[in-house]
């Protein structure tokens, strides 16, 4: 009997281990012909579903950055008006682009679909007629390294935003980051490059940890349109102000030093600056960035499936996938890492709310001090402070995660930015008396944007007219276009066999 029992105990063990020894030879046969093409990718190849075909996981999760569901406490995926939120940004971008839109990015995937619609590309009648640069499409997608290539860079920064709408059309993507040939991490925008070489540093002797960090800041950087390049004189050309160094204070001496201004505010006629995201930059003095993590570690994180392990490319919040991204290095709990992050957040949020509502002061002063007759000398110092205390808020509110990424950073810079912009109101009560105005300043309605946007003078309704003529009129033309060149390069597409 206990002979019988061991054979029968025998056979079901060796069934067993059949079993698992043919999963493990499945495994590996699917492992070896996993990335077997399907077709041979172009090099100018801008079709993320065209890559697909090659890499399908990959390809799959990233198409789950089309979900916009995810929320938190400053915004998660979906699109949110912020100018609605804080009306007071519409007086701080009083006479920029900003004033009339700014809704939160959906993510990567609504990249060119979010810029169309952006009251900020505006209305163009014709291709040749857009308010707007081509550089403005720099880091919208694919499509752009093809533009570059065919066309040169500069040639490329040369165009008007209209006369490419028909051209990029393929949200930021596959050819973005990678190279077709072998899928390594691909510096695809010249403007890094060109900022590493103006600090003395060569990009190509990154490794391939720091890559995946440097692929994102080919575009989650802090930048501006250098119209005195030498060769490229009059050409909007993309640049990033890092010769001084990645600190607020080091991009704010660049641009004083050369004399640049984004726009002249319509109310203090202070030369500003438009913070772009400096995402970069910011993570570069954060705990994470000191311990060797990188962008993907944690908005990209390593996925298992089929037991194949490969990158997630459903670029997300880190807090909507806290299992494969912070719960690798932190056992914490999961309500306790997001309520962690929160709590950072909302500090953080304190501290720029009390600098908005200083700035709108110090820009109404200023629109008073000049209809009293203030002149040219008695306001530059005080356009400089409001100059500098603003650039320090944008740099901390365009940044995405900005109080995350790092906290005790963003909190130095708010508090040097309130410093700035409660001199400049200190001056500005000064020069009032001077000129007669002992009275505080009345300050306007702007509990709404609506209010905010007509004590700016903004024509909404034309605006909106506008934008809605052209999506409903010239738009679908010039993407009918695309779709007629984008059929012309599948005739050349080349299938492979190997499979």
């Amino acid at each position: 009997m206990k002979n019988k029992v061991l054979f029968v105990v025998t056979i079901v063990v060796v069934f067993l281990l059949g079993l698992l020894a043919s999963s493990i030879i499945n495994r590996k046969s699917e492992a070896k012909y996993k990335y077997v093409p399907n077709v041979q990718i172009g090099e100018n190849e801008p079709r993320n579903e065209e890559w697909g075909k090659n890499y399908p996981r990959e390809y799959q999760s990233y198409l789950q950055t089309a979900d916009t569901s995810f929320t938190s406490y400053q915004g998660g995926s979906s699109s949110i008006d912020m100018l609605e939120e804080d009306p007071r940004m519409v007086v701080l971008w009083a006479g920029y682009a900003f004033s009339k839109d700014y809704n939160q990015g959906r993510g990567h995937f609504y990249a060119i679909d979010d810029l169309q619609n952006s009251l900020r590309s505006g209305a163009p009648e014709s291709k040749e007629d857009g308010p707007m640069p081509a550089t403005c499409w720099a880091c919208k997608g694919p499509d752009v390294p093809r533009l570059m290539d065919e066309h040169g860079v500069g040639e490329f920064y040369s165009g008007t935003w209209a006369e490419n709408v028909s051209e990029v059309v393929n949200p930021i993507g596959c050819a973005d980051c990678h190279d077709p040939t072998n899928m390594k991490l691909l510096i695809t925008r010249p403007a890094l490059v060109e900022a590493f070489q103006a600090m003395g540093k060569d990009i190509n002797k990154s490794t391939h940890q720091e890559m995946r960090s440097l692929v994102c800041a080919q575009c989650h950087v802090e930048y501006y349109f250098n119209t005195k390049k030498e060769g490229h004189e009059g050409t909007p050309y993309l640049t990033f102000p890092w010769e001084n160094g990645f600190a607020v204070e080091d991009m704010e001496k660049y641009y004083d030093d050369i004399g640049f201004s984004d726009w002249t505010h319509a109310i203090s006629k202070a030369p500003m600056l438009k913070a772009q995201h400096p995402d970069y930059e910011i993570f570069l003095t954060g705990v994470h960035a000191d311990r060797g993590v990188s962008c993907a570690d944690c908005h990209m994180p390593y996925k298992s499936e089929g037991g194949q392990k490969f990158t997630d490319h459903h670029l997300q919040s880190p807090l909507n996938n806290v299992a494969n991204s912070c719960q690798v290095c932190h056992r914490e709990e999961t309500d306790k890492l997001i309520t962690n992050v929160y709590d950072r957040q909302r500090k953080a949020n304190e501290n720029r709310i009390k600098l908005e509502d200083v700035l709108v002061k110090a820009h109404v002063e200023a629109g008073k001090a000049w209809e009293l007759g203030a002149t040219n000398e008695q306001m530059k110092d005080i356009l400089m402070s409001i100059r500098h205390a603003q650039w320090r808020w944008d740099y901390t509110a365009a940044s995405h995660g900005a109080s995350f990424h790092s906290p005790v950073e963003i909190g130095r810079v708010l508090g040097s930015g309130l410093a700035e912009a409660q001199e400049a109101r200190v001056m500005l009560v000064r020069l009032l008396a001077n000129l007669g105005h002992n009275d505080p300043v009345a300050m306007p309605d702007i509990s709404t944007k609506a209010k905010a946007q007509k004590y700016i003078g903004l024509d909404m309704e034309k605006l909106r007219e506008e934008k809605e003529a052209f999506k409903t009129n010239v738009l679908p033309k010039w993407l009918e276009e695309a779709k007629q060149r984008e059929a012309k390069m599948d005739s050349k597409k080349v299938v492979s066999t190997d499979n």
